[in-house]
């Protein structure tokens, strides 16, 4: 049967986008692929359809629970019910229920730390692993943003389930990290089938204002005449929070917050409103996007500079999945870098964080036969973070035998530490120097990615003319439709509401 014909019978499409039927044809070759595909254009079809023609089981090794969880929705919204998700989102009853029957599903999303379960592992080599799938694949490279410990030793783990045919799937990753990916899984070489980075149907746009206000109050505007559906991008829960409820109370649109601090159901119920159209913009952390399939996003809106390229196209994906002209929408202001800067310190553990572990372990002689025993005590104690804890746990457990004292395996930790802490300022100034750019911004992304900008585009972006005006809708809300007096009072008072809870 032909890949259009199961195309359209099983997910009811017509056609492939780009790259999706190089992938599954490299994949149903029986090669090893490596599949750069930009976000957007359907990476999770990559393995999806050759689930079906494969006879043994699909492993998707996911690296967040919101995304696997997402997946899992879309395969049943597409009539697949052998799917389960095994994270810590199971009750112990349930996860025990799900790896009795483990057999009776075909894809089974995993997260990288679950795989560090010995029972787990034990189970998932009982079962006949057909496609062994990495998404997200920059997690495994040291030099990609998002690196994740545990994605590092997806090459052992691949390994010891017998060395499955492999695909790796990333939207971002420059060449450097893509070789990386590569050599982490243990191969010599894959079939790597990359597509440009670029989505020419998205235009940037970079709006230079003088503070926070001016921020807030553009964002207020831009909302009031955009097309929507949108989302907005925020660096701090607060700050989402507190422009969710501005746009609503105020009559702008219907708009909710959503971030990781919220409970599962309630994040499940906003997705749902917002892909359903009852909700026109999500105000929105990080946390919001990866894996929400929602077409006719208009506009992308980033409140605060985001902390590096890769992120930013990840998120500003989201938009124009129809193909239809959409529009990213940049505000900077000076100082910018500050806050990203200060997320990134407090993504690593500190270094007195790393001494006042050391002369814990010291004091309550927790060094038993050369290894240190890590306990949630210490991590309490301590106050690490959850990602913090799994970088200390990583790099303690996994040390070579000739940093196993304490002095050098603390040395060894905060060197590391200080690299990945350079890496990400990196990355913040390469972002500050894309904002700051006086050239076309399309070209900078994309030779960021040793990429060459062929076909130049009408709506390209700021630097190259783009008016705001081809993304404005006919309708204006209640905020246009008062006075300029009232208008005046409005944004008095939401500075001094502001200003208030500042």
């Amino acid at each position: 049967m032909e890949l259009e014909t199961l195309l359209q019978k099983h997910f009811g499409f017509e056609s492939f986008k780009t790259g999706q039927k190089e992938v599954i044809s490299s994949i149903l070759a029986g090669q090893h692929t490596l599949a750069m595909l930009p976000t957007g254009t359907g990476k999770s079809l990559c393995y999806q359809l050759p689930g079906l023609i494969l006879k043994g089981h699909i492993l998707i090794i996911s690296p967040l629970l919101s995304l696997m969880q997402d997946q899992v929705e879309q395969f049943k919204r597409f009539g697949e019910k052998r799917v389960i998700a095994l994270n810590s989102f199971l009750s112990p009853a349930e996860r025990n229920n799900v790896l009795l029957h483990l057999k009776e599903y075909k894809f089974i999303f995993i997260s990288p730390e679950m795989l560090r379960i010995p029972f787990i592992m034990r189970m998932l080599k009982q079962l006949t692993i057909s496609l062994f799938v990495v998404d997200e694949a920059h997690c495994i490279s040291q030099w990609g943003f998002d690196f994740r410990p545990d994605y590092s030793k997806l090459g052992d783990i691949r390994g010891k389930l017998g060395n499955p045919l492999t695909l790796a799937l990333t939207a971002t990753a420059t060449r450097k990290v893509r070789q990386d990916i590569i050599d982490s899984l243990g191969f010599e070489e894959m079939v790597k089938i990359e597509s440009s980075t670029d989505r020419p149907n998205i235009a940037f746009y970079v709006e230079k204002l003088q503070n926070y206000h001016d921020k807030q109050n553009r964002v207020i505007e831009l909302v009031s005449r955009l097309q929507k559906p949108g989302i907005i991008y925020f660096s701090s829960k607060k700050a989402a929070e507190q422009m969710a409820v501005m746009l609503e109370e105020n009559g702008i649109c219907r708009a909710m917050a959503y971030h990781g601090g919220l409970d599962q159901n309630t994040r499940i119920l906003i997705q749902q409103q917002f892909i359903h159209d009852q909700l026109d913009v999500i105000c929105a952390t990080s946390a919001f996007g990866m894996g929400i399939n929602k077409e006719n996003i208009r506009f992308i809106i980033h409140y605060h500079m985001p902390m590096q390229i890769e992120s930013y196209l990840q998120e500003i994906g989201r938009a124009g999945r129809d193909g239809n002209p959409s529009v990213a929408i940049t505000l900077s202001s000076p100082g910018d870098e500050q806050l990203p800067i200060q997320l990134a310190e407090g993504e690593l553990p500190s270094e007195q964080q790393i001494d006042w572990l050391f002369a814990k372990v010291k004091d309550e002689g927790l060094l038993r036969d050369g290894r240190i025993e890590l306990t949630n005590r210490l991590r309490e104690l301590g106050g690490f973070t959850e990602i913090q804890w799994r970088m200390i746990e990583d790099l303690v457990m996994n040390s070579p035998q000739k940093v196993r004292s304490p002095e050098m395996l603390k040395s060894t930790i905060k060197e590391f530490v200080n690299e990945r802490l350079e890496i990400k300022i990196k990355n913040i100034f390469r972002m500050k120097k894309w904002l700051e750019c006086t050239t076309c911004r399309r070209e900078f992304i994309l030779r960021y990615f040793d990429e060459i900008l062929l076909n130049k585009h009408s709506s390209c972006c700021d630097r190259c003319g783009l008016q705001l005006t081809d993304y404005l809708s006919t309708v204006k809300t209640s905020l246009f439709k008062r006075s300029e007096e009232k208008w005046k009072d409005y944004l008095a008072k939401i500075l001094i509401n502001s200003e208030l809870s500042e």
